[in-house]
């Protein structure tokens, strides 16, 4: 990997300052003293400062724009509170971030409405931005969540991405032969996308509408309790002698895996022509999902080598140039005179995943050497000492 786009799912690091502890699921990217870019541009700046070891792209999202500026986050925005996130996020736009970014699905912006949402992806048209969006749901009515993140794109002239499209729950398994079915009767006349992680099982804050036991429910990190971290759901249920529910809310706040995926519907969205790959990582994580440092070469390895599930050009092109036109991100994701070398040279023979569920942290096998803005910052397994990422601002832009 070269270059992260950060800020999805509606949380992003700025622009924003927190007088208190971040709100589930903010609290997925640090703790309150780590919430400290009250502009777009000056986190741009720290990042720039920090020298990235890769390029870093952001999004803003919806849930840190609520954040600042309503008191609690379980209702809708009244008018000026939405003025005012209009305002921000118009600053942002013009301070060179790449679009918009919601989490409908979170308690913290469940409440909005889906006119809020509308109002606020107006401002992207004028600067060329995105919409993506983690949608209100992803279990049984996910037919109408796509069509209301298609409504929103399409009342704000702007491109949606769906980020890490699934069906979620046992009870929607077999349903992506319809979702892709609307997906692809919607590209016809606008402009959709979406990504997909690898693996048929997700990973986020420990959700209590999640909490079932049709699958298992991996716990990765509790404040609470943090003793039971590294245990499935069930099984500190039953060493706490007490129901799921009533121990998933003891846990909290806390994060959790969860197998909530088939694996055919993974297999029928990886291979669709509107998808692109990312990882949806958590780098946080102490436990993080396997597809933090194994996305990728998984998609390399099994999806295109072993199962054949596209040719290994399209594998290639699902995790670059689809990404970096998507984005905007010029010059990226593309092999051609006079753009960024950002090159990851790898042997198609033997390159493949070692992260797993048990064992998360694992470098692949196969990745022979990894250039970053025309560097070498990794090669034989080893990270190089300096480092060459840049920000990146949307179309080029540099206000640096």
């Amino acid at each position: 990997m070269t270059t992260v786009i950060v800020g999805n799912c509606g949380i992003s690091a700025s622009p924003a300052t927190l007088q208190v502890a971040p709100p589930d699921p903010m609290n997925l990217l640090g703790k309150q003293e780590d919430f400290k870019y009250p502009t777009f541009a000056e986190y741009a700046k720290a990042v720039e400062a920090a020298q990235p070891a890769v390029n870093v792209a952001a999004l803003i999202g919806h849930t840190t724009l609520r954040n600042n500026v309503m008191d609690e986050l379980l209702r809708e925005a009244t008018e000026d509170e939405l003025q005012s996130m209009r305002s921000t996020l118009s600053q942002a736009m013009a301070e060179g971030a790449l679009g918009l970014s919601s989490g409908l699905a979170y308690a913290s912006a469940k409440q909005a409405t889906a006119s809020e949402v509308m109002r606020l992806a107006e401002v992207l048209a004028d600067f060329g931005g995105i919409y993506t969006t983690h949608m209100r749901t992803e279990f049984e009515a996910i037919l109408n969540a796509m069509e209301e993140a298609f409504e929103t794109g399409k009342h704000a002239r702007v491109p949606v991405v769906i980020s890490h499209l699934k069906c979620a729950g046992a009870g929607n398994w077999g349903r992506t032969v319809e979702v892709l079915d609307l997906l692809e009767k919607t590209a016809e006349h606008q402009d959709v996308s979406c990504d997909c992680y690898p693996y048929s099982a997700s990973s986020s804050t420990l959700d209590l509408k999640q909490v079932t036991d049709d699958f298992d429910i991996f716990i990765t990190w509790s404040e609470s309790k943090p003793e039971f971290a590294g245990q499935l759901l069930a099984d500190i249920a039953k060493q706490m002698e007490m129901p799921l529910m009533d121990a998933a809310k003891a846990l909290q706040p806390a994060g959790a895996v969860y197998h909530c995926m088939d694996e055919q519907d993974v297999e029928r969205v990886l291979k669709h022509r509107l998808t692109m790959v990312g990882s949806d990582g958590l780098p946080n994580d102490p436990h993080p999902h396997p597809r933090l440092w194994g996305t990728f070469p998984k998609v390399l390895k099994h999806y295109c080598r072993d199962r054949e599930l596209f040719p290994l050009e399209e594998a290639v092109y699902k995790m670059t140039g689809m990404s970096a036109q998507r984005y905007n991100l010029s010059d990226r994701g593309i092999i051609k005179e006079g753009a960024f070398a950002d090159l990851v040279l790898f042997n198609k023979h033997n390159v493949r995943d070692t992260a797993t569920f048990e064992t998360p942290i694992s470098v692949a096998d196969g990745i022979e050497c990894v250039l970053v803005n025309g560097n070498i910052s990794y090669q034989n397994k080893l990270v190089a000492k300096e480092r060459f990422g840049k920000f990146i601002y949307r179309n080029g832009i540099n206000l640096s």
